[in-house]
């Protein structure tokens, strides 16, 4: 196969890597919270009923902001049943999954989960526009945020919360566009509600961090018109718009499957490119940014006749995926894909964090366990800070029927802030290795650190209950720098990490 090639230089960057690029995300849905991050009476479990090896396991993961309550859930949302002495918190129908919601897992555990995980892990709380509204914001944000004095901010201290949550960044509800989504409104409607709940947030902090509800896909009829409209409404008033995007395999076309990253890009280019007309048409000089705050493989031709079949249960089992190496594969090119718009997306959320479309699965009563996803997620939380350098490949290409012609090779990099580089690399082909030349221009190294793969002979191979490490990362060998030059071979359909000291 022909050689992929290309050049690294410090003088050509994209931008810095925000933190909460890697953020996840916890919803009141299937099991993420119930058995997942909450499960007393576990054998792991702490004083507050919360899982130890998840919380291990999401601190070696690597998040930092965590979105919740939803999601879908967020609409249907009353904050007031979710505080308080949890024996007096109501029982609700959760319209949005057909599900009961006992509310046992409220706000005040939310925050003491987050701060178990490590200080890294930052609140980022959606509030409910759907069946609710202005009010309804503001009361929440001033019993979470305000320090005491007031009603609310009273109630809380009386529930046990002496400190304020200081909570920073705020959703402006949830896929709102969606006619699925409980109270679904037209961009004219949403957009006066965003704008009238952001003016009221900041009458009780101007400093707050807000985020408007873009498309829920790039694929929506109303896309672009959308954001166009809402941002017309919101502009001055909000730091993001949301970007949402989900991928699976349809009718066994791997290849496009493969390719997905180049809807991602294409997506994040395109809201990039009206939020920028909105703000020229206003004649404003800032930027808004974008939070994708949902993103990863999800199988989601499967949700539809799970959830239709429910009759009100308590945390079923729901959007249990089971992740593949090529699954994992094309979750790492979806990372590469926010890495490579860095200077524009600041925040992303993985959804979900456990068990629900999620790296970390759990039994109840029993283990928790990595997906096989788990790994490139880890990888780039850990090695993907610092400043991210402009990758313009040359690679061989293919042809999908989605996607049209595809590289090969999906890659960037990001250089530290001691001057060690990281390369992440996707090889889409199932067949072929991909050999690799990067030419270091004006870049201080010397030496590979690791060349991290995660691939299989096996491309469906996954991490089970039963089998829970079947998968995991392999180092590569032949993988070598020498007079500015580094040289690897990329195994098929694999996921790369390859770190120059």
């Amino acid at each position: 196969m022909s050689t992929a090639r290309f050049t690294l230089d410090p003088a050509f960057t994209v931008g810095t890597v925000d933190p909460r690029l890697f953020g996840s995300f916890v919803e009141h849905l299937g099991r993420c919270v119930y058995t997942g991050i909450f499960e007393p009476g576990h054998p792991s479990a702490d004083e507050a009923g919360l899982r130890t090896d998840v919380l291990d396991l999401v601190r070696e993961l690597g998040v930092t902001a965590i979105r919740y309550p939803g999601g879908n859930f967020v609409s249907g949302y009353k904050w007031e049943d979710s505080v308080g002495p949890v024996e007096d918190r109501p029982r609700r129908l959760d319209l949005a999954w057909r599900t009961t919601e006992s509310n046992r897992f409220g706000l005040s555990e939310y925050i003491a989960f987050l701060k178990k995980v490590g200080p890294q892990a930052e609140p980022m709380m959606a509030v409910n526009l759907g069946t609710r509204g202005v009010a309804e914001a503001i009361e929440l944000q001033e019993y979470a945020n305000h320090p005491q004095g007031t009603a609310l901010s009273d109630l809380r201290v009386e529930h046990g919360d002496k400190d304020p949550f200081g909570i920073r960044l705020w959703c402006l509800g949830n896929e709102m566009d969606g006619p699925w989504q409980t109270g679904h409104k037209t961009a004219e409607e949403y957009g006066r509600i965003a704008a009238e709940t952001a003016r009221a947030m900041r009458q009780i902090d101007k400093d707050v961090e807000l985020v408007a509800c873009g498309s829920s896909g790039q694929s929506m009829d109303t896309f672009a018109e959308w954001e166009a409209t809402v941002l017309q409404e919101t502009y001055d008033l909000v730091d993001y718009i949301s970007l949402h995007a989900y991928y699976e395999e349809h009718d066994g076309d791997r290849d496009s499957f493969l390719a997905s990253a180049v809807d991602m890009e294409s997506f994040i280019e395109n809201v990039v490119a009206t939020c920028d007309h909105v703000g020229a048409r206003l004649k404003s000089k800032k930027k808004i940014n974008l939070s994708f705050d949902e993103w990863n493989v999800w199988y989601m031709s499967r949700t539809e006749a799970q959830v239709s079949a429910l009759d009100w249960p308590e945390a079923p089992r729901l959007l249990e995926d089971v992740y593949s190496v090529t699954d994992a594969v094309v979750f790492g090119s979806l990372l590469i894909a926010l890495l490579r718009h860095a200077d524009r997306v600041t925040v992303a959320c993985l959804a979900q964090l456990v068990n629900v479309i999620a790296p970390i699965m759990t039994e109840p009563g029993g283990a928790a366990w990595r997906q096989t996803t788990f790994f490139p997620f880890a990888q780039a939380a850990k090695y993907g800070r610092g400043e991210v350098l402009d990758v313009r490949v040359a690679s061989p290409t293919y042809e999908t029927k989605r996607h049209g012609t595809a590289d090969l090779l999906h890659a960037t990099a990001v250089r530290a802030e001691d001057g060690t580089v990281t390369v992440f690399a996707v090889n889409r082909s199932q067949t072929e290795p991909l050999p690799l030349e990067v030419a270091l221009n004006g870049l201080d190294l010397t030496s590979v650190v690791e060349h991290s793969v995660l691939s299989d002979a096996d491309p469906d191979a996954r991490n089970t209950l039963a089998d829970p490490e079947r998968v995991a990362p392999h180092a590569a060998t032949g993988t070598v720098l020498a007079d500015g030059v580094l040289k690897a071979g990329l195994e098929p359909l694999s996921w790369n990490v390859i770190r120059l000291g």
